[in-house]
């Protein structure tokens, strides 16, 4: 994670979750339906898990529902305070939803 942080974000260090848009850059828009892509450290998505004493699955979920709200344009980074704390109430909006429905389980149950 720490090499495709630096390769392509120019961060030299570890995350947990990285998105690459298919909506910008050069060929941006080609297909309007593919948001782009978005990598989990499993292995960060663990300790993380663990250490915030919740459910691998849930965290893993989290990660991934952070990333998407990356492709739908959300960011915590560059934007500021008031656009990082709009981004944190809609993964907590959206987090809640997901646990209400009870899709935050490897089987879905």
């Amino acid at each position: 994670m720490r090499i495709i942080n630096r390769e392509y974000l120019a961060k030299d260090r570890p995350t947990n979750v990285i998105s690459f848009s298919l909506q910008e850059g050069e060929c941006g828009g080609v297909n309007p339906h593919a948001l782009g892509d978005v990598i989990i450290s499993a292995d960060t998505a663990a300790r993380e898990a663990a250490e915030g004493g919740m459910e691998f699955f849930e965290r893993l979920s989290f990660l991934l529902l952070h990333g998407i709200l990356h492709l739908r344009g959300y960011d915590h980074e560059r934007s500021g305070e008031e656009e990082a704390e709009k981004m944190r109430q809609k993964e907590q909006q959206l987090f809640k939803i997901l646990m209400k429905e009870g899709l935050l389980s490897p089987t879905g149950l």
